[in-house]
């Protein structure tokens, strides 16, 4: 449902991804996600109406706040994700997405 949220407001705005993986055939587990966390400078995780914001440079998370953030109950890494620039997206946020996508 989500996936198709996000789907749907990146039409509306017109905006493309350059990449696109099908989390049902690519599954990313706590390793991978935890490594594609590493890589960005924030991560905002939108989690049952409520979007928590991780400034990578200045908090330093440990392991389980991550994966606390990015993993779902499948064990695998939460659906929709989107990685813009250094930023990752975890979850779908409106408000969120808008924010980050007219910087």
């Amino acid at each position: 449902m989500t996936c198709g949220r996000t789907q749907e407001f990146l039409a509306k705005q017109g905006i493309e991804s350059a990449e696109t993986t099908d989390a049902r055939k690519k599954k990313l587990g706590p390793k991978e996600a935890l490594a594609l966390a590493r890589e960005a400078d924030e991560i905002y995780a939108a989690q049952r109406g409520k979007v928590v914001h991780i400034d990578m440079k200045a908090e330093k998370p440990d392991a389980a706040t991550l994966r606390s953030l990015l993993i779902g109950p499948s064990g695998n890494l939460r659906a929709p994700t989107l990685r813009v620039g250094k930023i990752l997206l975890v979850g779908f946020d409106a408000a969120t997405y808008q924010r980050i996508f007219s910087r």
